[in-house]
Parts: structure tokens; C-alpha cells; sequence
């Protein structure tokens, strides 16, 4: 029985050894075939991608021409923001005009508006950057000019509040709203000192005042902004705050480099970088002395917001860097914009001095007029701030002036995935401070919050940028010609982006606040931008790694495969594979199916694939395998490309609509797919 057992051993082992020979002479076989081929298929597949990326570089030419022609032929008075004289012209004339009433006002602001975004988009294309500068500038322009005429409107409308008096409070309150924002003013014409607040019920926001405002002539303003002209100072202002550290180092190295200097330009220099760093050091300094203080002189916000958009204006030398993805760590209360995303526009907090009201004497009609403009209502007063900030007693002067409170719903074209955090505006450092919110209550079935404040300022709703990251699993689907379905399931909500040539549709269920976006054409960029806007985020940026555990892949292997995965995306299916986290950085896993049919693909239907930089191949085992193995499946081939990896077992009808897909649908896909990168954030 021993000898019998040895010999079977034997011949097991003989066989063992045979067939390893077989497969490896084999691999062997198909290696060379592959390296014969290779620079075949390389072309082929260049050839591919370059004409798709000139026809569409063709088709992006000749619509921007003719957006050019039809904006010149548009002929509604509107001035094109394009050209400098038309808009200096634009802006010089809106700035004298003496109209202040509400709806004529707002009419004017919403072309003001239409004329920012039409900026942005001209920003969007990266134009020279003297030519960016003046976009910019102009950009900045418009913004202060529409803070201010919303200013004049409100003045206008505090002047006449005795006249418009409500006959049940003896106060007076108004909303006013369009398509852009949404005015809340309320009068304090009672002056009852058992006042506590008001709730502008029609719009869902309200406010509470401590009883020293409630006995005093002001004027309370809530005007809600269903834009954001506040957050993109911040990201310019943190970025300029590092512009000093980075010249002085590049300044230290252009010395060390060239030591030949002259004496007068190397003293120049040396000058230029002790005031950059006496600057920098006076800044920091300011920004300790504000610490707790800045959320109070916050009062002023709308007031700042103009005079620093005029100071950007008028530095000649501030050019636009990149922001880094992480703020200074010891400004823990700074809300870094690169981890968090304002939502739902911007809520200007303010209190006024009440303007003298008109009085009746002998039939006439009498006011008295000041030249001064809305004035600000300090609160606290700015002797308390003084003295709190000499003899530090912050809890004793908290007391005497409690903080104000106030009530928002959430903005109904917003979705919150997870509790809302409330930041207040810093005039002073240009930022967001978490700091200044306190008592925060959030309601999820009415959709609204409540906190104090402890002076009146601007705010905002901020959601976590990455809250969709990182994603659980994905689905490319095919549904036609020139037709596919991108899934993604995150921890929080399924995603599904319809793509039908160049247009895409998104899809969401039982999400009510989306119904201005579901269901609707539109091109990636706007669809990209409007997701962004409503809360719904699953594109990647240049700073996500930072933020999110990602699944690290090559880049340009992931590119590659992007590229490859939407020339046949009429024909294949792709899904996401366990087996793409264990199979290396130089490597990618993904389940592939051939789908012409409507409907979703059988399980058993999937094959894996297993792609690198060099060559391509189909596995032989499964998702359901229980450890991972690079085994070739049988009867299948390496190839340099994955194009040419799946030909091979593509029907006549898949070939069909891979070779008649439109380069504008394969280019929606490539961009769809480069904006998520699935391969890498699942």
C-alpha cells in the first residue's frame, strides 16, 4: 500500500510539473504574440482618441463662435460683459441711477446677476490672465454694485415703515421676493419692551431680540441671497494670506542662486521681503486681537463686503493663486472651503438705525433728511467690545448684551444629507468662523434650525464636501445608441445620471427638493454645476485625496482606462469589483459585460478583468472567488489595450454600436467617468 501511495504521489507530481509547463510555455506564447502586436493596437487606439478629442475640439470651436455671434446679435440692452466699454458704461450709469424702489431695483439687480454669471463662464475658460483680471475685476464690480442698490432698496423701504405700520403689532414687517432673493424687514415703530421676536412665517425665518433692542429705533433686516457672493473672497483671501510666505522663499532662493547681485537691487529686494514679512506678522497679530471679537464687529458685514471688493479692485499687483487644500491649523474655527460647501446662498443679518419717519403738520407732509445712508445699529455697542476687550470680563458684558437669536428653513432647492452646520461671515479676516454660533437646535422634519448669535452678521449652511465619499459601488449601463446609465451608491443616497448623446438627466427618488433638476436635459457642465449647488456632490477635485480614503491607483492608467471604458459604453457594462483594492496601485479590477438588451445585467453574467499598464486580461475567476488569483481565463489572449481586450469577445451588433457611437457621447462619458473616478473612490 506504500509503494502504491508513493507512486500515485509520484505521477501527480509528474503531472503537476507537466501541466505548469504547459501553461507557462502557453504564457509564453501569448506574451510574445501580445509584444507583436503592441504598438499595432497602441496606434490604433491613438488614432481612435484623437480623432474623437479633434471632432469635438471642432464642434467646441464653432459653438463658441456662435455664441459669440449670437450674443453680439442678442440686441435686448443688456451689456456684453466682454467688451470693457460697454460694461464700464453698464456700471457708471447704474451707479447714478437714483432709483430706489423694491421692483424696479430688483429687476435691474437680476440682469446684474445675469451679467456675473456670463463672467463666470468667461473665467471658466481660462483666458489670458491680463484679460482674466479684467473679468475678474468687472466680476467684483457688479457684485458691490448690487450690495449697495439692495442697501438703497432697503433704506427706502425703513423710510416710509410709520406709513405702512401693521394695525395689530404697531410695527411694521414686509417681505418682499423674487426669483434671486428673498427681503424680510421688520420696524421697531412699538417699542414694546416685552417684544421678543418675529417669525416671517410665508418664507420660514424669523428672529429674536434681547429687550435692550426691542425698546430702541432700528430696523431688522433678514435678506436671504439665493447666491453666494461671500465664499469666494474667503478662498482669495486665504489665499493671499500665504502669497507672502511663498514670495519670501522664492526671493531667499533667487538670492542664494544669483550672488552677484548689485547692491541697490539686492537691498530692493531685501526691503521688499522685510515689509512682505512685517505685513505678514501685523496680520497675525490683528487676527489674534480679533479672536472673539470678530464675530461681533461681524455688525458691519455688508458695509465691508463693499469696501473690501473696492480695495481688490484697486490692488494692482494681487493676482490669483492656487488655494491650498488645507487652512493654517491654528485657526480651528476658519471653516476651510476646501472640506466644506456653502449651501443654499448667503443670509444677511443686519440692524439698522430706523430712518426718521415722515409727520403731518398743517396738511403738510414733513421728514427730515439725512445725507448719511442707512446707518448701522451697533450691537453690542462698541463700548462694551472696548472695555471687554481691556479687562477681558467677556461673561459679564455677554449678560448685558445676550446674543440675538433666529429661525431659518432650509432652503427648499437644497438637499441636506446630514445636519446643516451654521458659520458666521468675518469681515475682517474675509472668512467663515465657526465660533460665533451658539445654541444651535435642528429640526429635520420642518427643515429648519434655530441658534443665537451674539451680534448681528451674515451666514451661511455648510455640508461636508465629501459626504458622498467614498462611494460603495457603481454601475455603467448601456440603454442604446449612444445611450448609458451611470449608478453610484453612496452611504447616504443612490445617484443615476442618464447620458443621451451629449445631454445629461439626473435621477433621484424621494427627494422633493430636487424637482427644479430631475428629469431634466442638460449639458455635463451645467448638470455638474447644479448638483453641486443642490447639495448633491459625487465629483472628485484636486484636493479629495486629502479629505477622502481613496483607493490609490496609477493616474494614467486610470485615464487610459476612463478613455477605453467610454469608446464602448454603447455595448459594455462596468461595475465595481471588491478585487480592485487588493490587486495594487499599478493595477485595476472591474467587472465587464457585453448589454444590448434593455434592463439590468444577470448576475452571472460579469467577467473581471484585470488591466495595467503594460497589457489587459480577462480573469478566470470570479467576484464570488474567495482570494484573488491573476489566472488567464481560458481561451482568452493578453492585449496592450483594453479596447482590444474586449473586441475579441464583442458580438457583430456590440461592434455595430461601438463603431457608430458619436464622439460627442463618447466625450459626455469620458468626462462623466474623469469627474467621479470610480475606479479610484469606491
Amino acid at each position: 500500500m506504500a509503494e502504491e501511495a508513493r507512486l500515485i504521489a509520484e505521477r501527480e507530481e509528474q503531472e503537476r510539473l507537466e501541466r505548469e509547463r504547459r501553461e507557462e510555455e502557453e504564457r509564453q506564447r501569448l506574451e510574445l504574440k501580445d509584444r507583436e502586436r503592441r504598438e499595432d493596437e497602441l496606434n490604433e487606439l491613438r488614432f481612435i482618441l484623437e480623432e474623437n478629442q479633434n471632432a469635438v475640439n471642432t464642434w467646441e470651436a464653432t459653438c463658441k463662435e456662435k455664441a459669440k455671434w449670437d450674443r453680439y446679435m442678442l440686441c435686448d440692452g443688456s451689456p456684453n460683459p466682454a467688451v470693457q466699454p460697454e460694461i464700464n458704461t453698464f456700471i457708471s450709469l447704474w451707479k447714478e441711477n437714483p432709483e430706489v424702489q423694491i421692483q424696479p431695483l430688483l429687476q435691474q439687480c437680476a440682469l446684474a446677476l445675469r451679467l456675473t454669471d456670463e463672467l463666470d463662464l468667461l473665467l471658466r475658460e481660462e483666458p489670458e490672465p491680463s484679460v482674466a483680471q479684467v473679468y475678474q475685476d468687472t466680476l467684483l464690480s457688479l457684485q458691490s454694485l448690487i450690495h449697495a442698490k439692495h442697501l438703497q432698496a432697503t433704506e427706502e423701504i425703513l423710510k416710509w415703515a410709520k406709513a405702512c405700520s401693521d394695525i395689530e403689532t404697531g410695527n411694521m414687517q414686509t417681505v418682499v421676493q423674487d426669483d434671486n432673493i428673498t427681503l424680510c424687514l421688520w420696524a421697531n415703530l412699538n417699542k414694546n419692551p416685552r417684544f421678543k421676536g418675529y417669525q416671517f412665517k410665508e418664507v420660514g425665518l424669523g428672529f429674536e431680540l434681547p429687550k435692550q433692542l426691542a425698546m430702541s429705533d432700528i430696523g431688522v433686516r433678514i435678506l436671504h441671497t439665493h447666491y453666494d457672493h461671500l465664499s469666494h473672497l474667503s478662498q482669495r483671501a486665504q489665499a493671499q494670506m500665504r502669497k507672502p510666505a511663498r514670495e519670501e522663499v522664492n526671493e531667499e532662493t533667487t538670492l542664494a542662486e544669483t550672488p552677484k547681485v548689485l547692491e541697490d537691487e539686492e537691498e530692493e529686494v531685501r526691503g521688499s521681503a522685510g515689509q512682505a514679512e512685517d505685513e505678514l506678522q501685523s496680520l497675525k497679530s490683528e487676527r489674534k486681537k480679533v479672536g472673539l471679537q470678530s464675530c461681533r464687529r461681524s455688525v458691519l458685514s455688508s458695509m465691508f463686503l463693499m469696501e473690501m471688493i473696492m480695495l481688490w479692485l484697486l490692488d494692482a499687483d494681487s493676482t490669483p493663486a492656487v488655494v491650498e487644500p488645507v487652512i493654517d491649523s491654528t485657526e480651528v474655527h476658519v471653516v476651510d472651503l476646501q472640506q466644506y460647501t456653502p449651501l443654499g446662498g448667503v443670509f444677511y443679518f443686519d440692524v439698522f438705525r430706523l430712518p426718521p419717519q415722515s409727520h403731518t403738520v398743517s396738511g403738510w407732509e414733513m421728514r427730515e433728511l439725512l445725507d448719511t445712508g442707512l446707518q448701522v445699529f451697533p450691537y453690542p455697542s462698541e463700548h462694551s467690545q472696548v472695555h471687554s476687550s481691556v479687562s477681558g470680563k467677556l461673561d459679564e458684558n455677554y449678560t448685558e448684551f445676550p446674543p440675538v437669536g433666529v429661525t431659518v428653513a432650509l432652503p427648499d432647492t437644497v438637499v441636506f444629507l446630514e445636519e446643516p452646520q451654521v458659520v458666521c461671515w468675518d469681515p475682517v479676516g474675509q472668512h467663515w468662523r465657526t465660533d460665533c454660533i451658539t445654541e444651535t437646535s435642528y429640526n429635520a422634519e420642518a427643515r429648519s434650525i434655530s441658534f443665537k448669535m451674539e451680534s448681528f452678521c451674515a451666514f451661511t449652511l455648510l455640508q461636508e464636501t465629501y459626504a458622498n465619499m467614498p462611494f460603495q459601488s457603481w454601475e455603467l449601463r448601456p440603454l442604446g445608441q449612444d445611450s448609458a446609465l451611470l449608478t453610484i451608491t453612496t452611504a447616504l443616497a443612490e445617484v443615476s445620471i442618464t447620458v443621451k448623446g451629449n445631454q445629461c438627466m439626473l435621477h433621484m427618488d424621494g427627494v422633493h427638493e430636487l424637482a427644479h433638476l430631475l428629469g431634466k436635459w442638460m449639458s455635463f457642465s451645467a448638470l455638474q454645476t447644479a448638483m453641486r449647488r443642490a447639495g448633491v456632490n459625487i465629483f472628485v477635485n484636486e484636493y479629495s485625496d486629502k479629505y477622502v480614503i481613496v483607493n490609490a491607483k496609477d493616474p494614467l492608467i486610470e485615464h487610459a482606462v476612463y478613455e477605453q471604458m467610454a469608446l464602448v459604453s454603447s455595448a459594455f457594462a462596468f461595475s465595481w469589483s471588491k478585487w480592485n483594492a487588493q490587486c495594487g496601485q499599478e493595477h485595476l479590477v472591474l467587472q465587464v459585460c457585453e448589454h444590448l438588451e434593455v434592463g439590468l445585467v444577470p448576475e452571472k453574467a460579469w467577467s473581471l478583468y484585470l488591466l495595467g499598464a503594460q497589457r489587459t486580461q480577462h480573469l478566470k475567476m470570479t467576484e464570488r472567488s474567495s482570494e484573488f488569483s491573476p489566472e488567464l481565463a481560458e481561451g482568452t489572449e493578453f492585449h496592450s489595450t483594453f479596447l482590444h481586450m474586449l473586441r475579441d469577445s464583442m458580438s457583430l451588433e456590440g461592434r455595430a454600436r461601438v463603431g457608430h457611437s458619436h464622439h460627442l457621447y463618447i466625450h459626455t462619458v469620458q468626462r462623466l467617468l474623469y469627474a467621479t473616478r470610480v475606479l479610484t473612490f469606491s
